[in-house]
């Protein structure tokens, strides 16, 4: 719970005293109007960076921010023999916005494979976390501690799921919004921290990425997988830390993910 708490500590001393306080000085686009970075996404990663220097001083640190100031960051994770990569504000528009869904995130990676992963949520005050081989749990502050299992497969007419063409190819999004009629109801939150969340505990049959940032999918996916999911990126292979393209598709089982695959996921 080291790395657990240091994220709790580090969204309660940073990003929640500034929800719903940021003027507009303190809001930056960095890339385009979707991709914002503010005062709390640094003020809060600084945090979480200074904390794991002292707790895990031999380790690579990959946040968001931190690649943003030196991209260089994130060709070194594929090597690292120890990183933790870090989301200080997953879902910074949401929180920009002054809207409560957003999340903190975090996961530590071995040697080119993800082995731990966190999403905590500073609204409501709990963890979702998984080890690699010891299953994923939602944790709350008093210790309680309760086991997370995907949904179980439906029929695709039946399916709820989460995706985004944002990130899509230009030419493949007509396609994709209109196979999404196939399912009965795709949202987006535009935090996928949340989406990863309401996956693994079994309220959705999907989550579906193109963009595959990794602070953005490695805690969610292993929490996926150890919750019971199948999780490939779109080619059919293994998702990995050194990947941020190539679309990822998580799913309660491998004919499901075949199934979604050919009928909506078309791109």
């Amino acid at each position: 719970m080291d790395l657990a708490n240091i994220l709790r500590d580090a969204a309660r001393a940073e990003a929640l005293p500034r929800f719903r306080r940021l003027d507009a000085s303190m809001v930056h686009v960095k890339t385009e109007a979707i991709d914002l970075v503010t005062e709390a996404d640094v003020a809060t990663e600084n945090v979480i960076k200074a904390r794991i220097a002292d707790w895990m001083p031999d380790a690579l640190f990959v946040g968001e921010e931190s690649v943003a100031a030196d991209p260089a960051l994130l060709t070194a994770l594929a090597t690292a023999d120890l990183a933790v990569v870090v989301d200080p504000i997953d879902g910074t528009a949401n929180y920009a916005a002054g809207l409560p869904l957003f999340a903190t995130m975090a996961s530590v990676v071995s040697k080119g494979e993800t082995v731990a992963g966190i999403i905590y949520d500073p609204m409501g005050d709990d963890w979702f976390i998984a080890e690699k081989g010891a299953g994923a749990f939602l944790r709350r502050p008093d210790g309680e501690a309760v086991k997370l299992k995907v949904a179980d497969a439906l029929p695709l007419d039946q399916m709820v799921g989460t995706s985004s063409v944002a990130y899509m190819p230009a030419e493949s999004r007509v396609e994709v919004l209109t196979n999404f009629a196939k399912v009965r109801m795709v949202a987006n939150y535009r935090v996928a921290g949340h989406e990863y969340r309401a996956f693994a505990s079994g309220h959705t049959q999907f989550v579906c990425f193109n963009k595959l940032m990794p602070w953005d999918h490695l805690a969610g996916t292993l929490i996926s997988q150890e919750a019971g999911a199948y999780a490939a990126r779109l080619d059919g292979h293994p998702y990995l830390p050194s990947h941020v393209s190539g679309g990822l598709l998580v799913t309660p089982d491998k004919a499901s993910w075949d199934l979604l695959r050919r009928e909506v996921f078309t791109f």
